[in-house]
């Protein structure tokens, strides 16, 4: 007589809920893996030999092989933010379960330059009008104000290369085809940016709860560099004093702050109107 197999644990075992834990983890980002994460040492060394721009490059902390050691060294070369990051967390990112110590994420589109910028506004026969985002966190946020920047006649939008969201594909996805149109720079270091803009005799606003100058009373008309703080604590202190005027926006209701792309709308279409009468 056959004896019938007994597949449930044996008195006094316990199931092993730490690796189901990871059966999910690991089956969970398999299903979101972001679309924009290329992962394995071959894949990340042809990505940038081809040029392709690659805004975060994820590293085993630790792992000092020659061949990685390459791969950062291209990668810092090409303008890519090299973090380094413990194994178990690659683990987690992963969506392959073979990154060999390296995952990066792809931007979605090409950055462009500060010059770039100014020379659309400059062949368009129009004073430009950039936003710089200034550390902000959400991907919604950006390809929305991305978006409303294309709609508005924006010439560009400046981004940090650090403590910033990249141009990651839900960026894209969420600037509705904007990033095709619309240049976006990204600089390593946002005050310097405002220099180089206030050199090419652009005036920068800084939107600010506390601000000197009303939104209804700012002029838009001319050169503009409109900055938009992160989503938590606004402006940096640096970026704040960079500004040449701190623009409030009236608040009647209860709540005393608006959403980042929203306060960028506000003030896009501001400038639009300006420049229209």
């Amino acid at each position: 007589m056959d004896e019938k197999r007994n597949d449930k644990p044996g008195r006094g075992a316990k199931p092993n809920r730490r690796e189901d834990r990871k059966r999910d983890f690991s089956r969970r980002e398999r299903e979101d893996a972001p679309e924009n994460m290329l992962e394995g040492r071959n894949a990340v060394t042809e990505a940038l030999s081809a040029g392709r721009t690659i805004d975060k490059l994820f590293v085993a902390d630790g792992d000092t092989d020659r061949a990685l050691a390459r791969i950062c060294a291209m990668a810092k070369e090409a303008g890519a933010v090299v973090v380094p990051t413990d194994r178990r967390k690659l683990d987690f990112m992963s969506a392959t379960g073979a990154h060999q110590g390296v995952i990066a994420m792809v931007a979605a589109h090409d950055y462009a330059s500060i010059d770039d910028i100014l020379k659309k506004a400059a062949d368009a026969g129009e004073p430009p009008l950039i936003v710089i985002c200034d550390e902000l966190s959400d991907p919604h946020n950006l390809g929305a104000i991305i978006r409303t920047a294309e709609c508005a006649g924006a010439h560009g939008v400046i981004i940090p290369k650090r403590r910033s969201v990249g141009l990651t594909a839900v960026v894209g996805k969420a600037s509705a085809g904007a990033l095709e149109y619309l240049p976006v720079a990204r600089v390593s270091n946002i005050t310097a940016a405002i220099d180089t803009l206030k050199k090419a005799g652009v005036w920068i606003y800084g939107t600010a709860a506390e601000g000197n100058t009303t939104l209804y009373s700012a002029d838009l008309k001319g050169a503009a560099a409109i900055v938009i703080g992160n989503e938590g604590q606004g402006m940096s202190r640096l970026v704040s004093d960079s500004c040449d005027f701190k623009v409030s926006i009236p608040m009647k209701g209860s709540i005393s702050s608006l959403n980042a792309s929203a306060a960028a709308a506000i003030l896009l279409y501001e400038a639009v109107r300006q420049r229209s009468v």
